[in-house]
């Protein structure tokens, strides 16, 4: 018997809220023999699944959908949601109280927000987020992970739902201009990096910081929808993907703060950079539809209507 196993699952009953990465599969992002070319071996049999992400998200090819409407984001302005920071060996994670919600954007039911993490490239001149767009790669991707209501912050439950997670892709890019520590909501947050240097170390967040803070800027009713899955082992698809269209933005010297403070393992071990899955093969995705689009089309029916008129009266 996997003794590793039993104790990692009993971890996820005992304290559902937990990230249920599974740690018995020595993944990575840094070596050829456990990189993300190895994970459909390695992590069978989700990671050579048939809806893995990240995916290119081709714009021209996004199926307009009149069901996805607005969403509803509950606490997302509480000052106290975020419990704890945490260096993972393989990214940066936020742990968030309960009581964050999302809803609306034709999910099936309310969902809780249960934590948030970044994946990167090597500082603001190497991309490493996760999803594309029409071959596009931005500089980081910010993931805000959510369960279905109805189990409770129980993971374990939710990677066994095809729709038991749903998750918020933002992608963030670097502002143009010479600016320096901004947004500062983002700024506040980047400086509890000095104190997880190192993998495993977790340091409280002093309240003051709302996720609407880190997403000021963003128009969070534009985004594309498709289903797929965790994007690190066990790749559980799972997962109601949302990428949102617009974008945070950063400066570059917040952004190189990922890949130079943070290390993998201890304080000799390399820096944390290329946290990221490539992306997987093409997936369905739907979009909006567009209300100017449906106005040109009305307003070319009506002309062809007043044509035909006119014709008709020669």
């Amino acid at each position: 018997m996997n003794w590793f196993a039993v104790a990692a699952l009993a971890l996820c009953v005992i304290a559902p809220g937990t990230d249920c990465a599974d740690d018995t599969i020595p993944w990575c992002y840094n070596l050829p023999t456990c990189n993300d070319t190895t994970w459909p071996v390695i992590a069978a049999p989700f990671c050579n699944g048939t809806k893995q992400s990240p995916i290119n998200i081709v714009t021209a090819n996004a199926a307009g959908d009149a069901s996805l409407g607005p969403f509803t984001f509950v606490n997302y302005d509480n000052p106290s949601i975020m419990n704890n920071i945490e260096n993972t060996g393989k990214t940066v994670k936020v742990n968030l109280n309960p009581g964050a919600k999302v809803s609306g954007g034709n999910l099936s039911e309310p969902y809780d927000s249960l934590q948030f993490h970044l994946h990167w490239g090597n500082g603001s001149t190497v991309p490493g987020s996760e999803h594309t767009v029409d071959g596009k790669q931005y500089p980081m991707e910010l993931h805000i992970v959510n369960s279905k209501e109805s189990l409770n912050r129980n993971t374990t439950l939710a990677v066994e739902d095809p729709e038991g997670l749903t998750a918020l892709g933002f992608f963030i890019e670097a502002l143009t201009d010479n600016s320096t520590g901004q947004p500062a909501s983002w700024r506040q947050l980047i400086a509890y990096l000095e104190n997880i240097t190192i993998q495993n170390q977790t340091v409280s967040i002093t309240p003051g910081i709302t996720l609407n803070d880190l997403l000021f800027g963003v128009d969070r009713t534009q985004y594309w929808r498709y289903l797929g899955s965790l994007t690190t082992p066990a790749c559980n698809e799972a997962v109601v993907w949302t990428v949102f269209k617009g974008t945070i933005k950063m400066s570059t010297d917040l952004i190189d703060r990922f890949s130079t403070v943070l290390r993998i393992g201890n304080s000799t071990s390399e820096h944390m950079v290329n946290v990221f899955r490539n992306v997987q093969p093409a997936l369905p995705v739907s979009t909006q539809v567009s209300s100017t689009s449906g106005t040109s089309k009305t307003c070319y029916s009506l002309g062809l209507m007043a044509l035909s008129v006119v014709l008709g009266r020669s």
